[in-house]
Formats: C-alpha cells, structure tokens, sequence
C-alpha cells in the first residue's frame, strides 16, 4: 500500500486523471484499508482522497455512481 499522506493532495488529484481504471480502483481499496486503521487528522486525510477518487470514478462512468468500483471488488476479491 502506498502513502498517499506524502503527496500533497493537487499533486494526488493531478496523478489520478494520468491512472488507468484499475490503478483508480486499487488507490480507493487501499485507502478504504486505510481509513479504517488510522485516526484524527490522519483519517480526515484519507477520506479527502477517497473524495478525489470518488469525483474522478465519477468523470469516467457518469451517472454509475461507484457502481463500477464495487465490480472491481467483486473481481479482484
């Protein structure tokens, strides 16, 4: 797992448009294991990013919601 906290956050949401699907999908997985072991500060961290990733899932399937995320999940289980 990477540490997104180390990369300032208009640098993380510029390197998301550069990522394909899967990188997109597999940064929000591991920020969601993330959220869950981390507390304060650090956590609101993580959720900022799991925003930004939320926003650019939604560029590339309008309309779909996360719906193509949790497919992913379902296939890379």
């Amino acid at each position: 797992m990477t540490n997104f906290n180390n990369i300032p956050v208009a640098e993380f949401a510029a390197r998301l448009t550069a990522m394909t699907e899967d990188e997109v999908f597999s940064v929000m997985n591991d920020l969601e294991a993330a959220s869950e072991s981390v507390e304060g500060t650090e956590r609101d961290e993580v959720l900022s990013r799991i925003g930004l990733i939320e926003e650019e899932i939604g560029k590339r399937f309008p309309g779909q919601l996360l719906a193509p995320y949790r497919d992913w999940k379902k296939r890379n289980r």
